[in-house]
């Protein structure tokens, strides 16, 4: 066996120079499918939607922006237990606890508090572990339609309390829920 024989692949194939026919040096028929496959397509309906005037349909298990909830009296569910941290295969989760003090009892339902959570939002892969491993059901993925503006800061994408906590009236409604 020679080295010329040897096909890594198994379909070695040796090139012939054949001389072309007349309708090959034509180019007319090649031209003529390609105007077919052209005009085929021409016909179908498009995949592109004209973005600002038309809104694309979300997935019925889309999951959307990130929200800590509130109870029916308007406190904050989260005990800063670090579940959701733990869960979260992006380690996208941070929180720091706090001892409630004497006073803020109708801010938080339990005596311990995050006194500071984050989400870094470009390491959130939108899976929902942080919402199935909470045992207070503080935090939830919405199915919010809004989407997120594109900004040039890294510290934008970093949803603190601020932008997560919902506000007061709609834990009370039970918007979110």
């Amino acid at each position: 066996m020679s080295i010329k024989d040897i096909s890594l692949s198994g379909r070695k194939t040796e090139v012939v120079d054949k001389k072309m026919t007349l309708k090959e040096r034509l180019y007319l028929p090649a031209i003529v499918q390609g105007l077919g496959i052209t005009i085929k397509h021409f016909f179908k309906k498009k995949d592109t939607i004209q973005y600002p005037e038309q809104q694309r349909e979300f997935s019925p298990v889309y999951r959307g922006q990130h929200v800590l909830m509130r109870d029916d009296q308007g406190r904050e569910r989260c005990t800063a237990c670090g579940l959701c941290a733990l869960a979260c295969p992006a380690e996208a989760i941070t929180m720091v606890a706090a001892e409630r003090k004497k006073g803020e009892e109708h801010l938080y339902r339990e005596e311990k508090y995050a006194a500071v959570y984050e989400i870094n939002m470009l390491r959130c892969i939108f899976c929902g572990l942080c919402e199935d491993a909470c045992p207070k059901e503080a935090i939830f993925l919405t199915k919010s339609k809004k989407l997120v503006k594109p900004k040039l800061d890294r510290k934008d994408f970093i949803y603190g309390k601020d932008k997560l906590v919902i506000s007061v009236e709609d834990g009370k409604a039970r918007k979110y829920d």
